[in-house]
């Protein structure tokens, strides 16, 4: 079985894969843990898949979509407030939530809730140098801009969602 040091490159192929816990890297930012567990280049492009932990209060991604991946969402524990075009649910432990390209979403822990969540993409986009972009920025180790910078490269494009600023505002 391959291990997380055996990558595979994005050819369409790849070796099983095992991700073990105590091997898995991780990444933190002031509200958040993500443990980051395969990336596209591990599964011949098929996925990217990883876990995050969000504490009590924490805002997990403003509005955004994908052009190219359908993201899902697994609540392992807690709840986590989702936008899903312009509709807003809390998603509880067991939920399961996939959102299709091109469709406007965002995330937080649920008011007064942690949640902890696995994230699968499909098809994989390399995302595990976003997410380490993103933590460096959330712990003001990078300027904002260089997300901006790689929207085409990550998939990931910002969108304006009034809806998920109001449901923002209330939480405060």
């Amino acid at each position: 079985m391959t291990t997380k040091e055996n990558k595979t490159a994005d050819t369409g192929t790849f070796a099983p894969l095992l991700t073990r816990a105590t091997g898995a890297e991780t990444t933190r930012d002031p509200s958040s843990v993500m443990t980051l567990l395969a990336d596209s280049c591990d599964t011949g492009g098929r996925l990217t898949s990883y876990r995050s932990a969000f504490a009590e209060g924490a805002i997990g991604a403003p509005a955004h979509l994908h052009t190219k991946a359908s993201e899902m969402f697994y609540v392992i524990d807690g709840a986590l407030q989702v936008l899903v075009g312009e509709e807003i649910t809390v998603l509880e432990a067991g939920d399961f939530l996939l959102v299709p390209p091109h469709t406007p979403h965002a995330f937080a822990a649920a008011p007064g809730a942690t949640a902890d969540v696995l994230f699968v993409f499909t098809p994989g986009a390399g995302r595990f140098d976003y997410l380490r972009l993103l933590g460096r920025v959330m712990r003001g180790e990078a300027d904002p801009q260089e997300i901006k910078d790689s929207s085409e490269r990550f998939d990931n494009h910002y969108v304006d969602s009034p809806v998920w600023l109001e449901a923002l505002a209330a939480r405060l």
